[in-house]
């Protein structure tokens, strides 16, 4: 009967009482080495094992009320996100309409909002439209890379275009917005957090690149690539290479094909990994340098860019 009642073993205190039980008989059963455990004032799990990522959801949604919806970090989790470290794991940001007088508590932080978004459900879970998920989460830390990393993931995984987010910020409220507003900005059409490095890194080559994310055509039109650097006098091409930004056997697939279009194009190409931009800056630099005195000592294939294709 409990268990029917419950979501997924996670129940209302008072839902108990209705069923019979004394505020007593509940209270003792959550006391330490009882069956069950406290997990919000008012909310009950019907275990005393550690609570799971989904309980402690699913108590924060009963503790707020029906049209409380899953937003920031929490929700960016369930939209199969890699959420930086920084972002805590535990706690769980929940958005609400403004007359609902629901206070935050332990876990849970309440916001409530006249700009209450319509829910997506997911796993049956309400959470926030993606873009106000990231927006909010982003807007409550103060450092970088952990916000420009969950950008990147909106962007990449989430297909959440750059345009979007931008307009979320610009709608809502504007504290904590000027971080992500110009990491945005800056990033343009880059393609990640490791390519706003490599341009930072590139500005200490004798010969910097030319072009940023270009696109390569054979003389004919064909389609070559779009390297994350390009080097117009010598057709030399950058790409920043990484696992973690293939999320599929197809992206690597797509990856190696375009390194064999590379090839038989004659244009030279140096990978590299993301983390060495961070960890190895001057290996990074000699490599680059190196690869370009190479392709000066040989003649330039004949590939164009894109704008200066026939």
């Amino acid at each position: 009967m409990l268990r029917e009642r419950s979501r997924e073993g996670v129940i209302k205190a008072l839902t108990l009482e209705s069923l019979g039980l004394s505020s007593k008989v509940i209270y003792r059963r959550c006391l330490p080495g009882g069956p069950w455990q406290r997990l919000l004032p008012g909310i009950i799990v019907l275990h005393n094992s550690e609570p799971s990522s989904r309980e402690r959801l699913l108590a924060a949604l009963l503790y707020a009320g029906p049209s409380a919806m899953i937003t920031g970090a929490a929700a960016c989790r369930q939209y199969g996100l890699r959420v930086p470290a920084t972002f805590s794991a535990d706690d769980v940001h929940l958005l609400l309409a403004q007359r609902h007088k629901v206070l935050s508590s332990e876990y849970v932080t309440i916001e409530r909002t006249w700009r209450l978004p319509t829910p997506h459900m997911r796993d049956d879970l309400p959470l926030a439209p993606l873009r106000r998920a990231v927006t909010d989460a982003v807007r409550r830390i103060h450092t970088e890379e952990p916000i420009g990393e969950l950008l990147v993931e909106a962007i990449q995984r989430g297909r959440c275009p750059p345009e979007a987010i931008t307009g979320e910020l610009d709608t809502g409220t504007k504290r904590g917005t000027a971080l992500p507003r110009r990491l945005l900005a800056e990033w343009l059409d880059l393609r990640s957090v490791a390519e706003a490095r490599a341009k930072e890194l590139s500005k200490r080559l004798p010969v910097p690149p030319s072009h940023w994310n270009p696109t390569i055509q054979a003389p004919g039109g064909a389609y070559i690539g779009r390297p994350d650097g390009w080097w117009d006098d010598v057709a030399l091409a950058w790409e920043i290479d990484s696992v973690d930004f293939h999320f599929s056997k197809d992206s690597y697939a797509r990856t190696l094909r375009r390194n064999t279009r590379y090839a038989a194009a004659g244009i030279t190409v140096v990978p590299t990994l993301p983390s060495r931009l961070r960890d190895d800056p001057g290996g990074v630099l000699y490599e680059l340098e190196a690869a370009y005195q190479a392709a000066s000592a040989r003649p330039r294939p004949p590939v164009v860019l894109a704008r200066e294709a026939a």
